[in-house]
């Protein structure tokens, strides 16, 4: 049913690594690049709604400037990216040019994607850009990113964007064939994943490290896998040197990893709550506390908290964690650091007692709230 759900999806996200649109490193490939665009324009005659995601233009800027490697301050990586983004932008609108198709430039950082407002004129614009046929090319803002505040990679901004226009499926393509059992540089046994839940923690564990030219491995494409799949969307995993990928996937064939979402896609709000890659500070929860989140669904109150890290105000995101660390949820929070402190521990009806006055029931409302 999962390859079935390709053959018939009407809105993918395209995202395309480093190693398939640059010559390692030497620049662009511009070959490749033109190939890909064949089989986009050829999809979207085919009546598929498209956004690429494409990397490339830290290596592009890696090349043009001379640079022997990708380089580890972000102000040299910003200035690359400024530089290769040029390059990149003027191949795929040449390409797409060619074909009497239009593209749009799609930038993002977290930062627009955090922000609620920016969040929801970001999904406007991507959806009017498809209903007017336009091929939106999206990167992440490179050149005003910061180590605090960017993806870290293109294969979460996929799936964030996945999210953001409720996309029925993403292809990740890359330069493995798909997602194994084991490492296949290091077991000649390994074995294809065909077929599985995006959600399988046994993925992770499999999971391999990037390369020199990308920041993503198969880690953040299992990641973002479970990340798309909050939406409904099917995640695919391939080998983009494949002749006609993309439209081989299409029509069937049995390329690559799928990755499927196994669930009902979650609320808007709460998808863009999903994506919401840092926190301003955590809660620590009971037990009793963690067990009710998980297993009725419902709202966190005060009585239920241990103890409260960062700093935070009405309104930020906060994580919720167990003694061991590990993130249970997050959601926006009624209340600031100072006030939970006061709180903490203590029933909703001791509220204006222990504060002067009244607010909130809950820490954080269940329709705020989201499961990790």
């Amino acid at each position: 049913m999962s390859r079935k759900k390709i053959t018939k999806a009407k809105r993918w996200v395209v995202k395309v690594g480093s190693s398939l649109v640059t010559n390692n490193g030497l620049g662009l490939d511009k070959a490749a690049i033109s190939h890909w665009v064949e089989q986009l324009v050829l999809l979207q005659k085919r009546g598929v709604e498209l956004v690429l995601v494409s990397s490339g233009a830290i290596a592009e800027g890696v090349a043009r400037l001379s640079l022997n490697s990708r380089p580890e301050q972000v102000h040299l990586q910003q200035a690359a990216a400024a530089v290769g983004q040029m390059g990149l932008v003027q191949a795929y609108e040449s390409y797409f040019m060619q074909n009497d198709v239009h593209t749009a430039q799609i930038l993002l950082s977290h930062e627009d994607l955090s922000d609620r407002t920016r969040y929801l004129n970001a999904r406007s614009t991507l959806t009017t850009l498809l209903k007017m046929h336009v091929v939106p090319v999206v990167n992440e803002n490179d050149t005003v990113a910061t180590a605090e505040i960017c993806f870290g990679d293109n294969d979460t901004l996929a799936a964030l964007v996945a999210n953001l226009i409720n996309a029925e499926i993403m292809v990740i393509l890359t330069d493995q064939d798909g997602l194994f059992d084991s490492d296949p540089r290091s077991n000649k046994e390994a074995q294809l994943i065909s077929n599985a839940s995006a959600h399988d923690e046994f993925l992770m564990e499999v999971a391999g490290k990037g390369t020199a030219l990308g920041r993503g491995g198969m880690h953040t494409k299992v990641s973002a896998a479970k990340l798309a799949a909050r939406s409904g969307a099917d995640t695919v995993i391939a080998n983009g040197r494949i002749d006609d990928v993309l439209i081989k996937l299409m029509t069937g064939d049995q390329i690559g990893t799928v990755l499927t979402a196994d669930s009902e896609p979650i609320t808007a709000r709460k998808q863009w709550l999903a994506g919401q890659l840092t926190s301003k500070g955590s809660l620590i929860l009971d037990a009793g506390a963690i067990s009710v989140l998980k297993n009725s669904g419902t709202s966190l109150l005060a009585v239920g908290i241990k103890n409260v890290e960062g700093e935070f105000s009405r309104g930020d995101v906060v994580s919720c964690l167990d003694e061991e660390k590990n993130e249970i949820a997050r959601g926006l929070v009624n209340y600031s650091r100072v006030e939970v402190q006061k709180l903490l521990g203590h029933s909703s009806e001791k509220i204006i007692e222990l504060l002067g006055y009244s607010g909130d029931e809950e820490i954080i409302h269940r329709d705020n709230l989201i499961l990790s």
